[in-house]
């Protein structure tokens, strides 16, 4: 019951990408509004990962995860009911923190609930939902924003959420258990303040910078950013000194291979969601596609992941290591192809996307999927439910920061534009101006992951 949340929430993070144009045309969002919409989500989800775990832990998953889930709903609604960027963003920031909320009591009802055998079958079809949120997230964000619906157009793909919550609602507070956790430990308040408005400092000149002029302050404010981060971890070795329970124990960063892991997932998880920003927006108000035609052509990504995600998971085990490199070398190999088709101002066919797409697709699917499990690999196993906690929150940070730095580079030459030039050729070397920074975040990526463990553990495998 608990995957009928998880699918509302991951469908959220893709089915907003296709709408994007659709929504600025009406709200008149400005690029850097456009950007807040998607970073702001997964800023607040990854926020709330941590502190929503501990909540569910000491007051009760099931419990926390209905309410949870009825204010997922809500904030969904009021999505739906924006009428203007800001409001939009508000909503999206709470929509956020409320999935920050709900996604961790999935994996602790799901630990809780199963014994070995029957938790493996759970998780493996926790990754179908995945891999079928995936695919129906840029389908059925086309299709509403297209169909238009007694006449709400891009609204309903908020408005869909409202009676998936309902059915989850319904059957959860029948056959969902009770758990708890046996040890309570005090709430790092502190640290978690500290951690968000660091990240949010670096982030807030990275998306208005453009809109700024990038003034000096900008970049003061970046660099006051940094240095939070820097007395967060100062702030954190405290805590552990007085017997708490930090946000990020600073002793797993002397772990190199999780270390490497956590910069290795900004720049993958950045690149990718950077590229369905930028791709949807070049696809819409360049080639002239509808949504539903741009979610036709997402299609074959989607498609590519499903095909290799099985066999990443079954050779994780002996290759673990060797299947993230091979995976992110793919996906850059994808961005080099789309570069080749869309230089020059040139409208490539559908097939021809869907190749290059495909291909980036096949190199997800072998990485993201094991990604967490390398990682954990190399970190002791008492210490693994933490180091998770911070690694998922650390993928919600790069995708927003993604957004952020890619979009940034994407809506600065869109408003850059040759006298003269045709949509096709603005938003054609815009998409082209952001690919070598994508291939770039890529090939990092496959670099950081070097230090990895060789093989994903069974100790780790949840």
């Amino acid at each position: 019951m608990v995957l009928f949340a998880s699918f509302m929430d991951l469908l959220d993070a893709t089915i907003v990408m296709v709408a994007t144009p659709a929504i600025a045309a009406e709200l008149h969002a400005s690029p850097a509004q456009l950007q807040w919409m998607l970073a702001g989500y997964v800023l607040a989800l990854g926020s709330g990962l941590i502190t929503g775990g501990r909540i569910g832990d000491d007051y009760g998953r099931r419990r926390v995860f209905l309410a949870s889930l009825a204010a997922f709903a809500v904030a969904s609604a009021a999505c739906a009911l924006a009428t203007g960027p800001t409001t939009l963003i508000a909503t999206r920031v709470l929509q956020g923190l409320a999935g920050g909320l709900m996604v961790p009591q999935v994996f602790g009802i799901i630990r809780s609930s199963f014994d070995p055998a029957g938790m493996a079958k759970a998780f493996g079809a926790f990754g179908a939902v995945q891999g079928l949120a995936a695919v129906a997230g840029p389908l059925l964000g086309g299709f509403l924003v297209d169909a238009d619906l007694f006449g709400l157009g891009w609204r309903t793909i908020f408005w869909v959420n409202v009676p998936i919550a309902a059915v989850a609602l319904v059957l959860g507070s029948r056959v969902l258990p009770e758990s708890t956790s046996r040890h309570r430990a005090a709430w790092d308040i502190v640290g978690a303040v500290m951690s968000t408005l660091a990240v949010f400092m670096v982030l807030l000149p990275l998306v208005q910078g453009h809109g700024w002029g990038w003034p000096w302050w900008g970049f003061a404010l970046m660099a006051a950013g940094v240095l939070l981060l820097a007395g967060f971890l100062f702030y954190e070795r405290s805590v552990v000194r007085r017997g708490g329970q930090p946000v990020l124990d600073p002793m797993l960063l002397r772990t190199r291979s999780f270390s490497a892991g956590l910069l290795a997932s900004v720049f993958f998880f950045g690149a990718i969601a950077a590229l369905f920003l930028t791709l949807s927006i070049y696809l819409q108000a360049g080639t002239g596609r509808t949504a539903w035609q741009t979610g036709l052509v997402i299609l074959p990504y989607a498609i590519g992941s499903i095909i290799t995600s099985g066999v990443g998971v079954a050779l994780a085990a002996k290759a673990g290591r060797a299947l993230l490199i091979s995976g992110s070398l793919a996906m850059a190999v994808s961005q080099a192809l789309l570069w080749f088709l869309v230089r020059d101002g040139q409208n490539p066919g559908y097939w021809m996307l869907a190749l290059a797409l495909f291909v980036g697709g096949l190199g997800l699917g072998l990485a993201a999927p094991i990604l967490v499990n390398v990682v954990l690999a190399g970190v002791p196993g008492e210490d693994a439910g933490a180091a998770g906690g911070v690694l998922s929150t650390v993928n919600q940070i790069g995708g927003a920061a993604g957004i952020a730095a890619l979009g940034s580079i994407f809506f600065a030459a869109v408003d850059s534009p040759v006298a003269g030039a045709s949509p096709l050729d603005v938003f054609g070397n815009a998409f082209a101006a952001v690919i070598p920074a994508e291939i770039a975040f890529y090939l990092l990526a496959a670099a950081l992951m070097l230090p990895l463990p060789r093989t994903a553990t069974a100790a780790h495998s949840a």
